[in-house]
């Protein structure tokens, strides 16, 4: 099932067919450790309307409110590779190969709703960065009971060469104004995202594409279980949290972003996340 959020109300797709919930709460509503079996009932009581598609089409918000955005860093190893490319110089490239071999993952925090947009709206690269990337990364939806029960399709914007000047600027690095998109729905089901989805990062300039490549989620060395249980530790997160869960797609040193290039991001089951940068 996918899961909308719009400003005339929460609407969700289950074979092809759309319900609206007008009165609903989207913290409270997606914060339910059985949000599966829910909104499996309301299909059996609720009449479908086809005009819902267009609604989302047209009035399509990120599905966030209250919640936090947290990052998980160096799941992958070709972002371990990555990051020890532009850190190279300032000596703080082995700082990555430890934490791709260590117990304990790398988490941050990214954003909250205000620095979040979602699909069809723009992200921004920072205007003292010269170097800038996105990052296209499965989302975990975890309620307050720290259960998985959704996912959505994220892009963790990253300024690299703000990270490669020193490790200890990564949140300057990550978290600014516009610096996260997750969307377009929420993926509910009642089984965990498939291993081997496909997840597809599309960079397109002056409508043609400059970048173009694919992994799995299989390729992440980390289970998502393991980064919800480290962030959960000591953290409470009243009304959920989502999880980004790592890059395995990086751009080569050559490539940055520019104004007006197109991203779109696909996870396989979950749509596509597209956003023009700014």
């Amino acid at each position: 099932m996918k899961l909308y959020k719009t400003s005339s109300g929460i609407v969700f797709a289950h074979e092809e067919k759309y319900y609206q919930l007008f009165s609903e709460d989207w913290d409270v509503f997606i914060n339910d450790d059985n949000l599966y079996e829910k909104l499996f009932a309301i299909t059996q009581n609720h009449d479908p309307d086809e005009k819902l598609k267009n609604l989302i089409e047209k009035d399509l918000q990120p599905p966030i409110q209250s919640q936090e955005i947290w990052g998980s860093g160096v799941t992958y190893f070709k972002s371990k590779v990555g990051r020890q490319e532009e850190a190279k110089d300032s000596g703080g490239g082995d700082f990555y190969q430890r934490v791709y071999d260590a117990e304990r993952p790398e988490l941050f925090f990214k954003a909250v709703a205000y620095r979040t947009v979602g699909s069809g709206q723009n992200v921004r690269i920072r205007k003292d960065s010269t170097w800038d990337v996105p990052e296209p990364e499965v989302t975990l939806f975890v309620t307050s009971n720290a259960k998985i029960v959704g996912y959505t399709v994220g892009n963790d914007m990253s300024s690299r060469s703000i990270e490669g000047e020193n490790p200890l600027y990564l949140p300057q690095a990550k978290s600014y104004d516009g610096s996260t998109a997750i969307g377009p729905c929420l993926y509910v089901s009642d089984k965990p995202l498939p291993a081997e989805s496909v997840i597809r990062l599309e960079i397109l300039r002056n409508g043609k594409h400059e970048f173009d490549e694919n992994t799995q989620f299989s390729q992440m060395k980390r289970k998502p279980e393991e980064l919800v249980g480290f962030l959960f530790r000591e953290c409470a997160f009243p009304q959920g949290v989502f999880l980004m869960t790592g890059t395995g797609i990086v751009p080569s040193t050559d490539f940055t972003l520019k104004k007006g290039d197109e991203i779109r991001i696909t996870v396989e089951n979950i749509g596509t996340l597209i956003n023009t940068v700014s």
